[in-house]
């Protein structure tokens, strides 16, 4: 039975990366949490994501977005250590630099375009991606294919061990005192007498504010606290392979080798909420390409592919809002929740604690942006 006693400091909704990156920052912050999740039967896209902490790209149609992502990757490596130190599990972040890789030179000049454009931006924070041609591709990624013309590298990408990170953060804000309630799907939020209730199908939960970290489901529950979410999702596969000798010293945005071994293949895009469905054309492309990129691939095993959606808003940016009708209630939503995990915990979560977004960091990521461009 969900606790309706004294009540909390601040009620996130939503179990997945967002949601326990953000409760861990809350508790750190002196904060009574309560994290309140639909449990393992969610169309979790924490289980099912790629694990870059990525730069490369960030930013072409918001500016801001690329120094948004930028102050994360920074972020990574201490936020890392502490998790280790409070856990002793490690989440092998990485950022060695990644890559892009082209196969012709049309892609090629395509992405030097791509780059050019983001770049060109007024108000983008400067950032080092360079376009590298074969030969120089080859002495960081000796094991390449010939058709691999080049690509774009940037020094500020990595990854990490996504699954364990998952872990690592239901670890760390429960041994901070983290109330966890799964299989609490929150139906209906009302505000009365300055206190969020919250009912759920076990029991209300109250407390003064309230973390809306619900992925997709934020398009449900924003509007009953005077806030919008407009979603896209979408559905994404994965190809894993059987461990190999280390090869991939460098992430590439469809390809990386883990800590463990294993080849994590895949960056499909396909307008769907059906988790469970395996397009085997999609997968098929995937590995063709892989093949292509890193020929030694085309001798491994498949040992398992999955599906996820994607928590994608319909620009692809962030979301983040507090509302000016339910004082104390806020979106945190975006896609990339294992890049952005970092932010979450170390500076939206801290403002969220205070009771206030910083407007000069995040105005640019209110969904009142969606307004103005209609009106434009």
């Amino acid at each position: 039975m969900a606790d309706s006693g004294s009540g909390y400091d601040v009620a996130v909704v939503g179990g997945g990366l967002v949601g326990v990156a953000t409760a861990w920052g809350l508790a750190r912050e002196g904060c009574r949490v309560v994290v309140l999740d639909e449990g393992d039967r969610a169309v979790r896209a924490s289980r099912g994501n790629f694990a870059l902490v990525w730069v490369q790209s960030k930013g072409l149609g918001l500016a801001p977005y690329a120094g948004w992502t930028i102050r994360s990757s920074n972020a990574w490596a201490g936020f890392a250590a502490t998790l280790k130190e409070e856990t002793g599990l490690d989440v092998c972040f990485q950022r060695p630099g990644g890559f892009h890789l082209a196969l012709s030179e049309r892609e090629l000049e395509a992405r030097a375009l791509v780059l050019k454009r983001l770049h060109n931006q007024p108000g983008i924070v400067d950032y080092k991606t360079e376009i590298l041609d074969h030969a120089a591709v080859a002495k960081m990624l000796p094991d390449i294919g010939p058709e691999v013309v080049g690509g774009s590298y940037c020094p500020l990408d990595g990854h990490v061990n996504s699954l364990r990170l998952f872990r690592t953060l239901h670890t760390a804000m429960q041994a901070r005192g983290v109330t966890y309630l799964p299989s609490h799907r929150v139906e209906t939020i009302d505000k009365t007498g300055g206190e969020f209730r919250l009912v759920t199908e076990k029991g209300e939960v109250r407390a003064n504010r309230v973390a809306l970290a619900a992925g997709n489901a934020n398009m449900r529950l924003a509007p009953m606290v005077g806030l919008e979410a407009p979603m896209k999702p979408e559905r994404g596969q994965i190809v894993v392979t059987e461990r190999l000798r280390p090869f991939l010293n460098h992430p590439v945005v469809t390809l990386r080798q883990t800590d463990e071994g294993t080849v994590m293949i895949g960056d499909s895009k396909e307008e769907s909420t059906d988790p469970a469905g395996l397009t085997l054309g999609v997968s098929a492309t995937e590995a063709e390409r892989a093949v292509r990129q890193f020929p030694l691939l085309a001798r491994a095993n498949v040992v398992r592919t999955w599906s996820a959606i994607r928590v994608m808003t319909q620009d692809g940016f962030p979301i983040y809002d507090e509302s000016e009708t339910h004082p104390g209630a806020f979106t945190v939503c975006c896609h990339s929740g294992v890049t952005l995990a970092a932010n979450h915990a170390l500076t939206i979560a801290p403002m969220i604690a205070r009771g206030a977004f910083d407007k000069s960091l995040v105005a640019p990521f209110s969904a009142r942006r969606f307004h103005v461009q209609e009106a434009g």
